[in-house]
């Protein structure tokens, strides 16, 4: 099986150090995952939505990284709300676990943050593909429902 291709979603200001760890982790002969991107400053207004939602859409899925002051990150609501649109699967990581770490603007309140070891972020990420996998293959079902006579 190929490696799962990821976006990361990171406070650029307070958590660049996570996402280097979290590139390092997969780089593992075993990982099963490849970051492919990650967040970057908000560069040109007019023309950062349009390349971010490009990388978001052409990954498996997305995982935000949450740190201490993520809440204030604009980059990263903007990116969580480009997968959502884009319907990439994604998930919160708890980045930091000696601190409280906080979610993006836009995660719903029942959205759950995984602890960042190796065997729950290896699961969560077979997990999140299957069960965007499962949702797809059930909507293509409904549709191919509705237009049979």
């Amino acid at each position: 099986m190929s490696d799962t291709r990821i976006f990361v979603s990171f406070d650029l200001e307070h958590d660049a150090s996570l996402y280097e760890l979290l590139v390092e982790q997969s780089k593992a002969p075993a990982s099963g995952f490849e970051v492919v991107g990650g967040s970057e400053p908000l560069k040109d207004v007019g023309l950062w939505p349009a390349e971010v939602r490009e990388e978001i859409r052409q990954v498996d899925q997305l995982i935000v990284i949450c740190g201490e002051h993520t809440e204030d990150s604009p980059e990263v609501s903007a990116e969580l709300r480009i997968a959502r649109e884009e319907g990439t699967p994604y998930f919160l990581l708890w980045g930091r676990r000696e601190t409280m770490c906080t979610k993006p603007i836009g995660a719903a309140s029942a959205e759950g943050m995984y602890s960042w070891t190796e065997p729950i972020l290896q699961a969560q990420i077979s997990l999140t593909l299957r069960n965007a996998r499962a949702l797809e293959m059930a909507e293509t079902l409904a549709r191919a429902a509705r237009k049979a006579p």
